[in-house]
Formats: C-alpha cells, structure tokens, sequence
C-alpha cells in the first residue's frame, strides 16, 4: 500500500501540467468547433473568422483562459465582448463536449502573439539589422 502512495504522488505532480495542457487543448477544440461551425449568433461575431490559438486552465481546470484573434485582426474589441456575452452558453456547449466533472469558467483575452510575431519581423527587416546580419555572415 505505501507503494502506491508514493507512486500517486510523484504521479501527480507532472500528471497535473499535462492533464492542463490535455484538457485545455480539448476546450481549445471544442470552442473553436463552435465558432467555425457558426454556432454562437450574436451579430458582432458574423463576418469574422476567429482563431483560437490556445487554452490555458487553472490548476484545478475550474477556470479557462481562452486566447483569441479575429482574422487580420480587426473588430478585436467586439469579438470579445460578444464573446463575453455569450460566455454561458460557450460553457455550456464545452460542458457537453468536454467530459469533465465541472465545466471550466471561461475568459476570453486577446492573442498577441501575432502582434509580438509582427513586431519582430519589423524588427528584422530594419536597415541596421540588415546590415549587421550580412556582416556576420560575410564572415562566416
């Protein structure tokens, strides 16, 4: 019997990161389903095509950070408040694709990841770096 204590322990220490990552990923899912298949009616989120790059849950997957991103990125404010609005009934459907014992609350913010992505590539693109990128590889 110890045995099996200890094993549950060490177990559940790095079984919860990935039991997060596993779970997030099939809310990720199950609400990008629901947006593709056009599912949510709420007139701000007509016309968009929204990306859901990632989910991140809390610890004891009662709460999911939903990261979102519009197609080229405009309306962003609005899809998230229509989002917002129609958080209960995302929920709901999550709960009925999602096996959990209980239904993760759901926040939904804005992806930057594109924006940081962007940024960069400007970044790189700029004379001065240019110039000090073939300067190293001129002397490779």
């Amino acid at each position: 019997m110890p045995r099996q204590q200890r094993g549950k322990s060490q177990g559940s220490a790095s079984g919860a990161s990935q039991r997060q990552l596993r779970v997030g990923e099939l809310v990720r899912h199950a609400i990008s389903d629901l947006l593709s298949q056009g599912s949510v009616h709420d007139p701000a989120l007509e016309g968009h095509i929204i990306t859901v790059p990632e989910v991140r849950m809390s610890p004891d997957l009662k709460l999911a950070t939903v990261y979102v991103m519009p197609l080229g990125g405009r309306g962003i404010d609005d899809v998230i408040a229509a989002l917002d609005r129609n958080k209960k009934f995302l929920r709901g459907e999550v709960a009925h694709r999602v096996n959990l014992k209980f239904a993760p609350d759901l926040r939904f913010r804005v992806d930057e990841r594109f924006d940081e992505a962007e940024r960069i590539e400007k970044l790189l693109r700029t004379p001065a770096v240019q110039k000090d990128l073939k300067t190293d590889s001129d002397q490779d």
